[in-house]
């Protein structure tokens, strides 16, 4: 498992504190689990997409949740395997958790499952207050002095 060193930067900065502790997290996390298998991609300037590979999973089966800026999805497959006897069996189709770690004013737009995929569609959405807006630059003339001529 690899570890960063991170205590170089609070020498200078202050109040990164809670991202370095979400570093951390997303290392222990990873390190846990590789299951199920999972893509992140940027679809846009704001838009992203996480695709997970849940083959096997029914959508009643799965569970997306959002809080607190954590992404849980889980998956909770029935017992089903009495009937069953199996010869190989490769498919997983194991129980899983897996947590994402979203930035502030990033939200989830939508979850689909299609072909074993389930895509959930993430969008920042920043707040007008921090959105970039032009600041009008208005001109204070100096009032003329008796005897100039104004141009």
């Amino acid at each position: 498992m690899r570890t960063i060193d991170l205590s170089p930067l609070y020498r200078s900065l202050v109040g990164f504190d809670r991202l370095a502790d979400q570093l951390d997290a997303a290392a222990r996390n990873e390190a846990a689990s590789g299951y199920p298998p999972y893509n992140i991609e940027r679809t846009g300037e704001n838009e992203y997409r996480i695709e997970i590979a849940v083959a096997g999973f029914k959508p009643e089966e799965l569970n997306v949740e959002v809080k607190e800026n954590l992404l849980t999805v889980t998956g909770r497959k029935a017992a089903n395997d009495e009937a069953k006897q199996y010869l190989h069996r490769g498919l997983a189709e194991r129980n899983f958790e897996r947590k994402f770690q979203l930035t502030d004013y990033l939200i989830v737009v939508d979850a689909d499952l299609s072909n074993g995929l389930l895509s959930i569609a993430l969008k920042r959405e920043l707040p007008e207050a921090l959105k970039p807006r032009t600041v009008e630059i208005k001109s204070s003339a100096s009032p003329l002095i008796e005897g100039e001529k104004a141009a």
